[in-house]
């Protein structure tokens, strides 16, 4: 039986879309690109405009012989890779290597794996958009042009194996000037004034802040001040002299783009950005559910637009109406704005099923699957549903000339946050219940405190806000942001500590060297003109080869310019030293960073080539053994635990061992990380579990 071939990027997402297309299909995986720039040289010729040497991946030459031969059997070829700039380039190569016409209509886009979505594909097939792999192919040239001319610049004067990169550079930039801000700044001390008072006829205390006099508002600068200020106030008569009731209404936050997911399963779930894409992508691939097969449970994860269509809006506004009635619906459907410079290509993320709640599916997920779906499903939902309505009280309170305020909040009717809140990046507000109150009620004061504080520096980046920054000077797209983070961190120009990012002494020095000598790569404003350059490449109003070109004729002459003022240079970075001896030559060996992480070595290299990997214990004896139980991590990253003496102990564990034992059965107890830390056990029968808490 002849057959249709449907390419798509992942197995994963091959068998999902497999599912729906039936028998006359063959569905197979390019796993990725297929075609690319070869690793070891340029290839780019910048002379002949900028062409680009594209080679078959290698490894993957056995793959495309299979596409190959598969598609010579076809009787029509579909390519279906991803919907965005990257997966349109993916398509185009593909395109070449099987020799498939660019004027066929042979490209579908799959904006959610669902039986709907896939068939509102493939009845709609166009041709590759030229002007979509013509940004990426700029933007692939732009980062290689800028990765190996700097990169060996940054080498021959800091260190071997550094590397630069175009927006990477930018962002490391971002987190040194805030850092600098840190240090340059200069508290200012200045006093508050807090009182707690009781309503006559009340038990009821409530607490207010001084807020001036009669004439105004008052700054308080030094202990002195302030004591005299309670003096006068002791002996004060005080009355309520203002009353304002009123109404607050609270609108629940759009649905997820790139960016705003990767922010919140930050500050809710301690997602790094890398992590979250990952598991979203996993999401939209699809997942095997019982009674259902596999399915893709999100639409794209790569997208800046807010838009919802008017199915999903129907969906969930019955889901919402079973489950909470009529009362939490909002009086129309909400639409949202997408912002001016957004790419309007796909939806919102949401789930393609609104009305599948995350825990009717939480047994066929992974803890992080249901997490990331559980956080899209509800702020989805959420943006959907009624407003908050909070009944609002201020007061004024006047003792002498002094006047006290106080406010606070109840909630008249919960709406949206009956479901959710949006995470926020600085404290938030402390929900709090005014006594009732009347005016011209005398109220008397229970105590009057001067408290010192001092104004704070600017706060340090997590990866939220500095993604939120970079969203916002128009750095990078919200697509590249997690492998722009993935890269700083893992090259030590940034460290992480918690959810806290620093700048390193070699992301002090290089990025210095290059505001010295190449401050456009360093400029945020630059950088955001060169984004607004891909995007108008896109749609078709720049020809890709005059943007690199006019990039690169100031770039090259600027090189040449910096590697004569530097020829002299030589920036040496000082290694952190360890107390562990090298045992070839007695020196105290020292930490650097390689190209697949940290590593301890020997500082007498070239003489001395010791090296030795970081082990990293947890203070915890291997229960088979006696060894020490260190953390190591799969070839795909994951963090698993086992006994330093393997191979001859072959103890491993995804979870935290303990050195407790079970009291019913002896078994090792193991750690359970959540809103509560549990240590439970895990001999088969048992069930023995108890809060970590009570073992400190």
């Amino acid at each position: 039986m002849a057959k249709k071939l449907v390419i798509v990027e992942s197995p994963a997402k091959a068998k999902t879309i497999k599912k729906y297309l039936g028998e006359g299909y063959e569905v197979m995986a390019s796993m990725g690109h297929v075609r690319d720039l070869p690793a070891k040289k340029l290839s780019v010729n910048v002379r002949k405009h900028f062409e680009p040497n594209y080679e078959i991946i290698e490894g993957k030459e056995e793959l495309v012989q299979k596409l190959e031969k598969s598609a010579k059997k076809a009787d029509f070829v579909y390519l279906a890779t991803d919907p965005d700039r990257e997966g349109e380039a993916i398509s185009w190569h593909l395109a070449y290597i099987l020799g498939l016409p660019l004027d066929d209509k042979n490209r579908v886009e799959f904006n959610e794996i669902t039986k709907t979505g896939v068939q509102n594909g493939m009845n709609n097939p166009r041709t590759i958009n030229i002007d979509l792999v013509d940004a990426q192919q700029a933007r692939r040239i732009l980062d290689r042009l800028v990765g190996y001319k700097l990169s060996p610049f940054l080498s021959r004067h800091i260190r071997r194996g550094l590397s630069a990169g175009r927006v990477q550079s930018v962002a490391v930039k971002i987190i040194l000037d805030r850092e600098k801000q840190i240090k340059e700044f200069v508290p200012e001390e200045y006093w508050t004034v807090d009182a707690k008072f009781i309503p006559k006829g009340s038990k009821r205390t409530f607490s207010a802040s001084l807020y001036g006099t009669t004439e105004g508002k008052l700054k308080i600068s030094n202990e002195e001040q302030a004591k005299s200020i309670v003096a006068e106030l002791s002996d004060a008569d005080f009355t309520i002299t203002k009353l304002r009731n009123g109404t607050r209404k609270k609108q629940p936050a759009p649905p997820f783009t790139t960016s705003t997911l990767q922010q919140e399963a930050s500050r809710k779930l301690n997602f790094q950005s890398k992590r979250t894409m990952k598991v979203a992508q996993e999401l939209y691939e699809g997942i095997d559910i019982p009674n259902m097969g596999a399915v893709g449970l999100i639409t794209y994860m790569r997208t800046d637009s807010l838009r919802i269509s008017n199915d999903a809006i129907a969906e969930v506004t019955q889901f919402i109406k079973g489950k909470w009635g009529d009362n939490y619906l909002p009086e129309k459907p909400r639409f949202f704005k997408t912002k001016s410079n957004a790419q309007d290509g796909h939806e919102a993320i949401r789930p393609t099923m609104p009305s599948l709640e995350p825990d009717s599916i939480k047994s066929s997920l992974t803890t992080d699957q249901y997490k990331m779906y559980k956080l899209i499903w509800e702020r989805f939902t959420a943006c959907q549903m009624a407003e908050c309505i909070q009944k609002t009280t201020s007061v004024d309170i006047t003792g002498g000339k002094y006047i006290f305020k106080a406010t606070g909040y109840r909630t008249e009717f919960d709406g949206f946050t009956i479901l959710y809140v949006e995470g926020q990046d600085t404290e938030e507000e402390k929900k709090t219940e005014l006594p009732p109150l009347e005016k011209d009620m005398s109220v008397k004061a229970k105590e009057i405190i001067p408290n010192q504080h001092f104004t704070q520096p600017p706060a340090r980046f997590t990866e939220a806000t500095l993604i939120k920054t970079m969203e916002e000077n128009g750095i990078g797209r919200p697509s590249t942001y997690a492998a722009t983070i993935s890269t700083i961190t893992s090259r030590g120009y940034v460290k992480r500590e918690g959810k806290t990012l620093f700048p390193t002494e070699l992301g002090e020095v290089s990025t210095q060297l290059m505001q010295d000598h190449f401050p456009k790569i360093v400029n945020v404003k630059f950088t955001a003109q060169m984004e607004e350059n891909l995007d108008k490449i896109e749609h078709g109003q720049e020809q890709w080869a005059k943007v690199l070109d006019t990039f690169y004729t100031d770039f090259k002459e600027t090189l040449k310019k910096a590697k004569e003022e530097t020829k002299d240079i030589n920036i040496k970075i000082q290694d952190e030293e360890t107390d562990i001896v090298c045992e070839l030559c007695g020196r105290k060996m020292v930490i650097k960073n390689g190209r697949f992480g940290k590593f301890i070595a020997c500082p007498g290299y070239p003489e001395c080539k010791n090296i030795k990997s970081i082990v990293e214990t947890i203070g915890v004896k291997c229960p088979k053994c006696g060894g020490d139980i260190v953390i190591k991590k799969s070839k795909r990253g994951r963090m698993f635990y086992g006994c330093n003496n393997y191979p001859e102990c072959d103890f491993v564990s995804w979870t935290e061992p303990t050195n407790e034992r079970c009291p019913h059965c002896n078994g090792v107890l193991y750690k359970k990380k959540g809103k509560v830390t549990k240590l439970y056990c895990t001999t088969e029968g048992c069930g023995f579990t108890k809060n970590f808490e009570e073992t400190q």
